[in-house]
Formats: C-alpha cells, structure tokens, sequence
C-alpha cells in the first residue's frame, strides 16, 4: 500500500483532479477503506445522506459503453438539482473560464477546436479511462445541507485516496444523464445521481495531470476578527 508522506498542508495544497490514470487494479480493501473514510464525515444529525456505486472491470466497461452511448445520442437532461448559480456572475463565470482554458492547453486543445472539446468532455462518460468508476446517489427529499454533507464524504475519499497514492476526480457531467443512469443503474425511486468519480492510480507522464486551477488569495474570502495582524507568517 502506497501512502503520502507530505505534511498535510502541503499534501491539501497539492490535492487536484486527475484525468489520466495508469490501469493498475485498484484492491478491494483499499475502497473499502476510502469507503469508510467516506462515510466517517460530519453529517448533520447523523443522516449519513449519500450512497456509492463502485464499478470497475467488466461492469465498468459495460457502464462506460452504454452512458456514452446516450450521451452520444440524446440531448442532456433537464438537470434534477442545481449545480451553478443562475445567473452566473462575471467572477464566477472568469473563473470557470480561466480553469477550462488551462485544461485544453494542458492537453494541446485550441479555443476553436470543439471537436477537440467535444472529444474531452465525452471523456467524462468514461470516468476518464479509470480502472474504478463511482455513481454517487442521495435521496431525493434530502434538503440542501445534506449537499453539504455528501460533499464532506466526498472529501474525506477523495483525501483518503490521494494518502492511499491514488488520484481522482469528480465527475458532475454525469448529472447530465441522471435519470438515463437511473434507468441503467436501476436505482431505486428515491435516488436522485449527484456526480461520478474517476479513480486510480495517476499517470505521471500525463500533462493533463501536471495543470493546476488558480486558488483565491486569502483575503478574497476570510475575514478575520480579532486577530493580531503583526502574528501574519509567524
């Protein structure tokens, strides 16, 4: 079992979605483990919301065949929760931009090449290559903390995963089928598909992995009260 020696801060900081992976099995015990850590989150009067789907070998394929194939052929869905703000401000929609524009550089994909773009986002259908794909799910009639919640679960696998020395990333395209994955996964009634996860080992040789997003400064959203400002870097 491969694990992280960095500090945490630096282990945090160096966090990142990976996009190509090597094609190592990823064992049992050690989704398990991520599981676990998953479900070990904060959650709010303990409703533990949320629920994971792990795919891999021939049921990964199977999936992967048939979600591309709808999504090839049938327009996305009305969207079953919302996922970006309506509208968009200019910030935000700066931002989206800005991370967009560094991955088709990372993977030698021009502005005006939308066969290329197209070609990468269907990418996504295929939980990028990954040996593991996950469909995470919560109940419908969770309220908006609960989001809150799930997205702590999320984190803590993401984290345990990249201490294990594996790389992922969530994958919210996918809920632009959630009622044609309803369909294939045969998810009960009151399962609503939040995103998908991409996971396993990261392809070090892989630009797509080297491209890092631009973070907020510091002081573009804390605000501090009380504090001493000459303790600043001490």
């Amino acid at each position: 079992m491969q694990t992280s020696e960095h500090p945490l801060p630096d282990f945090l900081a160096d966090r990142h979605s990976c996009r190509a992976f090597l094609t190592d099995a990823v064992p049992l015990t050690d989704i398990q483990t991520m599981l676990t850590a998953a479900r070990s989150a904060p959650s709010g009067a303990n409703l533990q919301p949320g629920a994971f789907h792990v795919f891999t070998g021939q049921p990964l394929q199977t999936l992967t065949r048939r979600l591309s194939k709808i999504a090839e052929t049938t327009p996305p869905e009305e969207e079953l929760y919302s996922y970006f703000p309506r509208p968009m401000s200019a910030v935000l929609k700066q931002r989206q931009r800005a991370a967009g524009y560094a991955l088709y550089r990372a993977l030698g994909i021009e502005k005006r090449d939308i066969a290329g773009r197209k070609g990468q986002f269907a990418a996504n259908y295929r939980f990028f290559d990954a040996p593991v794909g996950m469909v995470v799910t919560i109940q419908r009639d969770m309220g908006a903390g609960c989001y809150m919640d799930l997205g702590m679960a999320l984190m803590n696998l993401f984290l345990t995963a990249g201490h294990l020395g594996y790389g992922c990333c969530g994958i919210g395209a996918l809920a632009n089928y959630g009622r044609g994955l309803h369909q294939l996964l045969d998810l009960p009634d009151d399962q609503l598909v939040v995103c998908g996860i991409a996971l396993g080992r990261p392809d070090p040789l892989a630009a797509v992995n080297q491209f890092r997003t631009d973070r907020a400064a510091l002081d573009e959203f804390s605000v501090l009260h009380g504090f001493n400002q000459g303790e600043q870097g001490q």
